[in-house]
């Protein structure tokens, strides 16, 4: 395996540069950025397990994780989150002509107000480059043949999902898998409402200390604590799994 990637839990981590990411991003395929509260769904459901395994390229999103991984192991790897990742794709730019990217939002609020960032901050782009998705299964595959015949037609090189954490991916892995191009497929979650006022603003230095949590729980304590019910499962499955898929026993 190469050196800029590590398997934790069987999925494939970049543990690079950021720079070396951005580049890996323009060919395409299956990016996600699974949280602590994601990876420990691997030990519950095969097609999210099956999904995140599968994926191109998994994002170590999770300074939970990571800290986790250099308790066990004793190797450093580095953490590059969402938002960080998402920045600095915005910050390269000329990537971003008209129809280039197509975005699958929560709901018509998000998709209104992250339309309004985007094009603010010089995105060419209308209400028919989103689509509002509809409550997908909590388990199991997810197929959506409304999203995949606009996508087939409309062709976008970049496709961000939106959505929560266990249903994007799931969502990602079937796109990829029936489109017939290969498109970057991005399952960003809520990082892009991070930086839209959607959410609550993480700034800069918050992100690069791991404390976008605690400014979360702070703005609404009940709320990310839901998010984080069953995380302190992934202790022992990183201790009993290491680099092995859980479905190895």
């Amino acid at each position: 395996m190469p050196d800029s990637f590590r398997k934790i839990l069987g999925v494939r981590f970049y543990i690079s540069e950021l720079e070396g990411l951005l580049d890996l991003l323009e060919d395409g395929g299956l990016i996600v950025f699974p949280s602590a509260p994601v990876m420990v769904r691997l030990a519950d459901d095969p097609a999210h397990r099956e999904a995140l395994e599968s994926a191109d390229i998994a994002v170590t999103d999770s300074a939970y994780m990571v800290i986790l991984w250099l308790l066990r192991t004793g190797e450093r790897v580095r953490r590059i989150s969402g938002l960080r990742l998402l920045r600095g794709l915005f910050a390269r730019g000329g990537l971003w002509g008209r129809g280039d990217t197509f975005w699958v939002m929560p709901s018509a609020g998000d998709a209104e107000g992250n339309i309004a960032w985007l094009r603010a901050n010089g995105f060419d782009i209308s209400a028919e480059d989103a689509y509002v998705a509809p409550m997908y299964p909590r388990q199991g595959p997810i197929s959506d043949p409304g999203l995949l015949e606009l996508l087939g037609k409309r062709r976008p090189k970049w496709v961000f999902i939106a959505l929560s954490g266990g249903v994007q991916e799931r969502l990602g892995a079937d796109l990829r898998a029936r489109l017939g191009y290969k498109p970057s497929i991005l399952c960003i979650g809520g990082a892009i409402a991070f930086l839209s006022g959607r959410q609550t603003a993480i700034p800069v230095w918050a992100d690069r200390l791991a404390l976008g949590w605690l400014l979360r729980f702070i703005s609404s304590p009940a709320a990310f604590s839901a998010k984080l019910r069953g995380v302190e499962r992934l202790a022992p499955m990183i201790w009993k799994y290491g680099s092995r898929s859980v479905a190895s026993g």
